[in-house]
């Protein structure tokens, strides 16, 4: 399927809760969001319906995204239910990972092929720090846990915060060099959610990266990440520079939020429902906002909470 474009839209990014059982500040307040009432919260059997209309056409890729989606009861069940679906060749996980441990071979039995484990740091008091209420222990455990369940190739997402975990760099991506994992992915910090009011001084270009790290050389791109690698080296480090550059060009996701709003840009304000829909319905009401002509997108604060529902989405 093309939008307006002409870009081929063929990956979903389908947020199963916006419950979370960690606090990252970058991402929320210490308290937490406001939660979603359970009911407003589509049932599994309602997100395989969006699922199954938006391979009708033509996405082939899901990812399971959140909040943490491992804090959603019955998140196998939907792996299994979007597995089944006609069309969808791969089923992807995003995760903090510190939940993953005991569920890794119940969600490749149910059909996971994938994770990608959000981890902004491997000191042990500075991921409290980042996170509130989590443990570093419990998401290395779970990063363990995929690779010898088969959750591969296991991709680590880093967040770049400049003062907090700039000294994580190198750290980070001895993951990919050791083999480890099979690409570290550093991404620029954006200004949504709680993040809208940091200091300049917090966002750091990802070229930062390549300073610390001046052996890596390009060796390629991996969606809207841009790869790189040093002879030796057994995985790769990806940027992502949502900031320092555009890469809406290259773009081919929509989003569906856990309340059923289909959001066709991360960047834009509007939100489109699809709760309540035939599957006929959904399918033209899908096609239909894909095909609108794109708006000018903006990444102030007027969006600011908008974009945080689907924070999520910026690792491919």
């Amino acid at each position: 399927m093309l939008d307006e474009t002409g870009r081929s839209i063929t990956y979903l990014r389908l947020s199963v809760t916006d419950r979370c059982n960690c606090r990252c500040r970058y991402c929320m307040p210490a308290a937490g969001v406001e939660k979603v009432c359970h009911s407003d919260v589509m049932g599994l059997e309602e997100m395989a319906v969006v699922v199954a209309a938006c391979a009708r056409l033509g996405v082939t890729k899901v990812r399971i995204t959140g909040g943490e989606p491992l804090a959603r009861l019955g998140v196998e069940r939907l792996v299994a239910m979007v597995r089944s679906v006609p069309g969808i060749e791969e089923v992807a996980m995003t995760t903090n990972a510190t939940l993953l441990a005991p569920k890794a071979r119940a969600l490749v039995d149910a059909g996971l092929d994938r994770v990608n484990v959000s981890l902004d740091s491997l000191d042990p008091d500075r991921y409290r720090a980042i996170t509130r209420t989590g443990s570093l222990d419990d998401a290395l455990a779970g990063l363990a846990a995929a690779r010898e369940a088969g959750l591969g190739p296991v991709k680590v997402n880093a967040v770049l915060m400049g003062g907090v975990n700039e000294a994580d760099i190198r750290p980070l991506a001895g993951l990919a060099r050791d083999g480890a994992v099979a690409s570290v992915r550093f991404i620029e910090l954006m200004p949504i959610g709680e993040a809208a009011s940091w200091p300049r001084a917090s966002f750091v270009p990802a070229e930062r990266v390549l300073e610390e790290l001046p052996e890596l050389a390009p060796v390629g791109a991996d969606g809207v990440s841009e790869t790189f690698s040093a002879p030796g080296w057994r995985g790769t480090v990806g940027l992502i520079r949502p900031m320092s550059h555009r890469f809406c060009s290259g773009c081919n996701r929509i989003r569906v939020t856990a309340d059923g709003m289909l959001k066709a840009c991360l960047h834009s304000g509007r939100e489109v429902p699809l709760r309540g829909l035939a599957p006929d319905a959904l399918v033209r009401v899908i096609a239909d906002e894909i095909h609108r002509k794109p708006e000018r997108h903006t990444m102030d604060a007027d969006h600011a909470s908008q974009s945080a529902r689907a924070m999520n989405a910026i690792g491919g």
